[in-house]
């Protein structure tokens, strides 16, 4: 009997009963891949509450299509809202980004009109609206309010950044020179900045008017200003009127900039006037002190020079002068602590812009203003104070020159530099009156006023005397003896009369008078003639002579 012996083998056969098992497996994963590519995406939605959501029922749309449904509504753990667990189709999987953006659809009434009225009927649901971004997300905050404008329209979106709310909200128009442009589509207020934010889009092709120039300011309701300039009223359009709104331009004479990209930041100003404060880049700081009354000269109120405005002031530097003096009433030694700032002039800080005197708006512009005060103070270049509405009373700065005032240097105060000043108008006047009224105060009067009634007295007594003296001359004159020399005095006249009347020039004695006289004359002139022969020759009375010749010849006949 042979012995058998075992065959080994090393490697495993495969059996038939294995092809069922594998198939089965391969029919599973298939399924499954399948059912995992034909499924849509799970997404969860935060919102604040969940008023109109209900699981099973509201729906998600996109372009009014059915594109998923809400599954299921939980709160926070924080109670701080709801989370909304969406089943999406298929087709959203490559929609689903950073930037996709959710909303509930509801009847809705704001600024942009009224919204979600199909709602009425077919009940609310979440609208969709597909991103853009590169990255994948499965986890969604939100909005409150549905979206102003779709995020694939051209034009541009841009920030607004403003200490205050004021008027505007979501929805408002964006106008440029009073036509809309744009609007509003979200507001919230940074925490951090505190401030607050306004998200605005300007549509295509308005946008290409935005620059990095650009101002923006708020245009709601009536603006109603009083600056030393007078009163002034300005309202944008009907819309903005009664609903808000935000209004762009360019400030006057300010060069178009630079092109620019969504998410800019601009700063929200409160008003058009806010916007021609400082339009320029360039500009130099300088002190003004006034000993007069600064009442009604506020910051912005504009610095002059002969009517043409150079800059503005930015503000009445009080808090510097008290620090100031107060300094050196602890540093000095000895010295009173009573208020030393009584009596000295209030310094006031002004902003001047080469740019608003057709400069360019350069650092070298800068270097020119500086020059040109430098060597305009020693030719009398003074800041005054001006009234610039007498209705408001409101002040205004002037920079001009005055050769005939005294010389004077640029002074500093803090780390600015100061320009010399003059009191002239009313400040002047007032100044003049007052200095008139302390010397008028100095006079002694008392002492005057007591020798003018001595004087007085001494009149009234010298008075008394002349009226006693015209009486007694009255007296004389209505006596008898005055009466009687009256008479005797008309006919001495009479006489005296009579006698003028007998030398008259046509009485005889007057005739006669002037024939002597004529006769005397003649007999002057013969006594001349002979004197004069006599003294030409002595001779002549005893020896007779020649007769002279005629000194001119006689013309031939």
């Amino acid at each position: 009997m042979s012995e058998m012996k075992p065959s080994i083998s090393s490697g495993r056969k495969f059996t038939a009963v294995w092809i069922v098992p594998l198939v089965a497996l391969v029919i599973g994963l298939s399924m499954g891949i399948h059912h995992f590519m034909t499924q849509g995406p799970t997404i969860t939605i935060d919102f604040k509450t969940a008023e109109s959501l209900q699981g099973g029922k509201t729906k998600v749309r996109l372009l009014n299509v059915d594109i998923g449904v809400v599954e299921s509504v939980a709160l926070k753990e924080n109670i701080s809202g709801v989370t909304a667990t969406v089943k999406l189709g298929p087709e959203a999987r490559p929609l689903l980004h950073e930037d996709t953006r959710f909303w509930v659809v509801r009847p809705r009434v704001g600024a942009g009109g009224v919204s979600g009225l199909s709602t009425l009927l077919g009940g609310t649901y979440i609208e969709m609206s597909p991103g853009t971004g590169s990255d994948k997300q499965r986890e969604f905050v939100g909005l409150e309010e549905p979206p102003q404008t779709p995020l694939d329209a051209p034009g541009v979106r841009l920030t607004l950044l403003s200490k205050r709310a004021g008027s505007l909200s979501v929805g408002e128009s964006v106008v440029f020179r009073g036509y809309n442009v744009g609007r509003i589509e979200s507001m919230e207020f940074d925490e951090k900045g505190r401030q607050v934010r306004y998200d605005i889009f300007v549509d295509a092709p308005f946008h290409k008017l935005i620059n990095s120039n650009t101002r923006f300011w708020n245009v709601s309701g009536i603006s109603l200003t009083a600056s030393a300039e007078g009163f002034q009223v300005e309202m944008g359009t009907m819309d903005t009127l009664l609903l808000g709104g935000v209004a762009f331009d360019a400030p006057p004479g300010l060069r178009p900039g630079s092109a620019v990209d969504n998410g800019r930041e601009y700063h929200l100003y409160e008003s058009y006037d806010d916007i021609l404060k400082n339009p320029y880049t360039y500009g130099l700081y300088y002190v003004v002190s006034f000993s007069q009354s600064v009442r009604g000269l506020e910051p912005g109120a504009p610095v002059e020079y002969r009517g043409i405005p150079i800059g503005r002031v930015e503000r009445i530097l009080l808090k510097e002068l008290t620090a100031n003096n107060l300094s050196k009433v602890i540093t000095a030694e000895g010295l009173s602590k009573e208020n030393s700032t009584a009596g000295q002039a209030i310094p006031v800080l002004i902003y001047l812009e080469p740019a608003r005197m057709a400069l360019p708006d350069n650092q070298e512009s800068i270097v020119a203003l500086k020059q040109a005060i430098e060597g305009g103070v020693p030719k009398g270049l003074r800041a005054t104070l001006m009234t610039g509405n007498l209705l408001t009373g409101k002040q205004l700065v002037n920079v001009d020159f005055f050769p005939e005032e005294e010389p004077a240097e640029l002074g500093a105060f803090e780390q600015y530099v100061t320009i010399p000043t003059i009191e002239t108008g009313v400040g002047r006047l007032e100044n003049q009156l007052r200095s008139f009224l302390d010397r008028l105060d100095a006079l002694p009067l008392e002492e005057t006023v007591a020798g003018v009634n001595k004087v007085l007295g001494t009149a009234d007594n010298s008075l008394s005397s002349l009226t006693e003296t015209l009486d007694s001359v009255n007296n004389i004159v209505d006596s008898d003896d005055s009466r009687r020399l009256s008479s005797e005095l008309v006919a001495t006249l009479g006489e005296l009369r009579s006698a003028l009347t007998g030398i008259a020039p046509d009485s005889e004695m007057y005739q006669g008078l002037g024939a002597t006289i004529t006769s005397l004359n003649g007999s002057l002139e013969n006594l001349d003639a002979l004197i004069r022969k006599v003294s030409d020759k002595p001779n002549s009375l005893i020896f007779p002579s020649s007769p002279e010749m005629d000194p001119i010849p006689e013309a031939r006949p």
